[in-house]
């Protein structure tokens, strides 16, 4: 029995409730599970229920869409100090990699949810919008910088339709929100360290006042991370402090939170495939830091050896980025059935991703040539043969987030509004790497040779809306609305390269203004509670994406090779719309079967049009290419998907729980494309990236004092290439998790002192975890699964 056939076998299996649903209903909905709400735990009494098995997700039940979240408890136990995006992976529909075990690492994440990319969806963290993740900052920054993952209380997944409130411009394929916990009732001081795999050592360290009266409370916390990378030398890590303050009144509740992130993530260098390249090795790893090995790597004149094709070595490269993030919320109560929220925020972001390299690859020489024409290159750039190159970041952004809520009658109403100011910029630059001092990766270059391009975009956004939930009867209620977005986007080029310094031989980067307005972005939804265990809901919502607003790269206007490029798809280009239709069922049931305790889970169907899809179709071919190039961005046609989600857990007693999720995407495109030259045969292919199957369990089980935890994650074949010529094979991976309490510390001042074990990639696999896309065929690039590595962690509150 092939693997598909078998999963979904097993799925039937397991809960045949469903199926019958799904055979009576065209399998309508989507099933996942429900525990009770995890929290920090300030005694033992609460540490201990918090260690019975539980389910891995919580279903949003009075949501007319689809809705799941996953407690700080289930994130905190697949591994401490976990990205709350990669936490999701567990849930249907969820296709998510990245190199590091935590998830950390930005510039190789890849993320699918029901065949779109992370760019396509919406994030915030307590309602402050985190931008679009794309790893070239320009208008937010990652969940894991926003707040630290210990300090996370909970992580919502709208698959498919997001809130009408969520403060995002890139929400295509739904949202994903993130809740920072609030301060304790009680004085509390946790601290937790983790040990393990390639030096691990992560230190976790929260002191919460309590109550100190009137209604007050704080905490303030501070982590520090470091590992280092398991395919060479390369050091992940950095520190992050969390601060946070809640009065709570008969006025409303006030909360004021601040984030400091300071972070390096190596970058890892992906492998080229195509017909053409004979040495595909299964990492790239740097040289760095043995400096000698890098200058007897190449040649005198800075070339690499010639078997390695494009998949040659550089010397270092990394991300850094350091953040300040705050926001200041008053939820006031304006009577007995109305709220007003105001919400405040700032962020600045002062980022630098930095690759050295040798200076005869992929057309720097000619680059290089024009700015210091019939030089000797090798002794301007230091005489190593080595070049540093950065592209520099910069994010100062503030804006407004006010929302009212009421209810008359039958009538539950909102409406609000969202404003931001951003300011970005991003600047190429280039740096001599001196045979006599090397520079290291940690720390920012000074002094550059060249300013490749400077970009600078002021960006402002207004988003209102305003939607209904009308209770019609006790077991049904109808909810309709819309939302408004408006874009304003100025771009300039305070640095322009030089001729010859960008692909194409652009003289000058386009600058202008693009003003983009949708005033109707409509949603209609309803939800029946067929019994009280067994809710049925419906919801079709319309959503877009506005333009990129980034300079000098990227799938943005600002990064066409000319102005008249630039002007023509001002006038023709339109933005990506997707129109999102989900029917969906939960169940949640107490069961008296023997063993078997209890079943809750969702069923979730789904069709997605995808309209107006805008494809950056670049110049050069080699994905990875350093000097890059300015593409043709253009809309192409539309995408159709079709999916189901099929998630659910079973329960025997508080001893044992298993929970699966099933899941199938097919994501299609319509229409063929032009590159300029030729017609490429897109029509009727699958996207590329995103896995038609996918199949997630965790088994956990309890004995005595020690919890187990099994985590399996299948993620099927993926297309490589547009035109589908070329794919990697699917995967299954699997981790344990075993935590329990350290009784001999526990007592007197001592708390709740606990240890938790992980293993990654238990059975030790290997193959291509994710692969990037960016041809139309022949070639790709990938990055490799991570070895099976163990971390140690040891908790306890004073």
């Amino acid at each position: 029995m092939n693997k598909k056939l078998s999963a979904v076998c097993f799925a039937a299996l397991s809960f045949p409730m469903l199926a019958m649903a799904a055979n009576v209903a065209a399998a309508v909905a989507d099933m996942a599970a429900a525990p009770a709400p995890a929290a920090d735990y300030a005694t033992e009494a609460e540490a201990a229920a918090a260690a019975a098995p539980v389910a891995t997700v919580e279903i949003a039940t009075r949501k007319t869409r689809s809705s799941v979240a996953m407690t700080k408890s289930d994130m905190q136990k697949i591994l401490p100090g976990i990205n709350p995006l990669k936490a999701l992976e567990t849930l249907p529909g969820v296709s998510f990699q990245t190199a590091d075990p935590w998830g950390n690492n930005e510039q190789n994440l890849s993320l699918f949810v029901h065949g779109f990319s992370g760019q396509q969806l919406g994030y915030t963290m307590d309602g402050v919008p985190l931008g679009d993740q794309q790893y070239g900052n320009y208008n937010g920054l990652s969940p894991q910088r926003a707040v630290i993952s210990e300090n996370v209380g909970s992580v919502i997944l709208s698959s498919g339709a997001g809130d009408l409130s969520t403060a995002s411009t890139s929400n295509l394929g739904g949202t994903i929100e993130t809740f920072s916990s609030d301060p304790l009732q009680g004085r509390n001081l946790a601290v937790q360290q983790t040990v393990g795999s390639y030096n691990t050592s992560r230190t976790f360290v929260r002191y919460d006042t309590g109550n100190f009266g009137n209604g007050n409370s704080a905490y303030i916390s501070g982590v520090h991370h470091e590992q280092k990378a398991w395919d060479f030398n390369g050091r992940q890590g950095g520190d992050q402090v969390n601060a946070k303050y809640v009065n709570q009144s008969s006025l409303g509740k006030l909360t004021l939170f601040v984030d400091y992130s300071d972070k390096i993530e190596p970058n890892e260098d992906s492998t080229v495939h195509s017909a053409t390249e004979k040495y595909q090795p299964y990492t790239r790893p740097f040289l760095y830091p043995n400096f000698q090995q890098a200058l007897s790597y190449l040649s005198a004149t800075g070339g690499t050896p010639a078997a390695e094709g494009n998949n040659y070595r550089n010397y270092y490269s990394d991300a850094q980025r350091t953040d300040y993030l705050t926001y200041a919320k008053f939820d006031m109560n304006i009577g007995e059935a109305t709220t007003w929220s105001n919400q405040v925020y700032y962020h600045n972001d002062d980022g630098v991703g930095v690759v050295a390299g040798p200076i005869g690859v992929a057309g720097l020489p000619a680059l290089f040539a024009v700015y210091f024409p019939g030089q000797n290159l090798k002794q301007v750039f230091g005489n190593s043969g080595y070049a540093t190159r950065t592209t520099e970041y910069a994010i100062n952004r503030n804006g407004w987030l006010s929302t009212v809520n009421t209810e008359f009658g039958n009538h539950k109403l909102q409406g609000g509004l969202w404003l931001e100011h951003n300011r970005s910029s991003a600047y190429r630059r280039w740096y001599a790497l001196d045979v006599n001092n090397p520079s290291s990766p940690y720390d920012r270059p000074a002094n550059p040779l060249i300013t490749q391009y400077g970009s600078q975009i002021d960006n402002k956004v207004a988003q209102i809306h305003l939607q209904d939930e009308w209770r019609m009867r006790d077991d049904l209620a109808l909810q309709a609305g819309f939302k408004s977005s408006l874009q304003f986007a100025d771009g300039q080029f305070p640095v322009q390269p030089a001729k010859g310094a960008i692909a194409n031989g652009s003289l000058a980067l386009p600058v202008g203004e693009i003003i983009t307005k949708k005033w109707f972005l409509p949603q209609l939804g309803a939800r029946w509670d067929i019994t009280p265990q067994d809710q049925m809901f419906v919801n079709v919502q319309k959503n877009m994406r506005q333009f990129v607003t980034y300079g000098g790269g990227g799938a943005s206007p600002w990064s066409l090779a000319s102005q008249s490029a630039f002007d023509l798809f001002k006038t023709t280009a339109k933005p990506e719309t997707s129109i999102t239709y989900e029917l969906g069922m939960r169940t949640s049931h107490q069961l008296d079967l023997g063993a078997l305790s209890a079943v809750d889970g969702q069923v979730n169907l789904y069709h997605v049009d995808f309209k107006d899809r805008l494809l950056t179709i670049s110049p050069t071919p080699v994905i990875s290419s350093i000097i890059g190039g300015n593409p043709v961005l253009a809309n192409v046609g539309s995408v159709k998907t079709d999916g189901i989600d099929i998630s659910g857990t079973l329960h025997f007693g508080r001893m044992f729980s298993f929970y699966d999720a099933l899941s199938f995407n097919r994501s299609t495109y319509s229409d063929n494309y032009s590159n300029g030259k030729d017609i490429v045969a897109t029509a009727g292919k699958a996207v590329p990236g995103s896995p038609e199957w996918m199949n997630k369990f965790v088994a956990t089980l309890s004995v005595a004092d020690t919890e187990f935890q099994l985590i399996g994650d299948y993620v099927g074949k993926r297309y490589a290439t547009y035109t589908n010529d070329l794919d990697v094979p699917s995967y299954f991976l699997m981790s344990l998790g075993v935590s329990g309490k350290l009784p001999f510390l526990n007592g007197g001042w001592v708390k709740n002192a606990r240890y938790r074990l992980n293993v990654s990639n238990l059975a030790n696999r290997e193959g291509s975890l994710n692969v990037v896309v960016g041809a139309a065929s022949g070639t790709y690039n990938t990055f490799p699964i991570a070895p099976r590595q163990g971390f140690l962690t040891l908790m306890a509150d004073f």
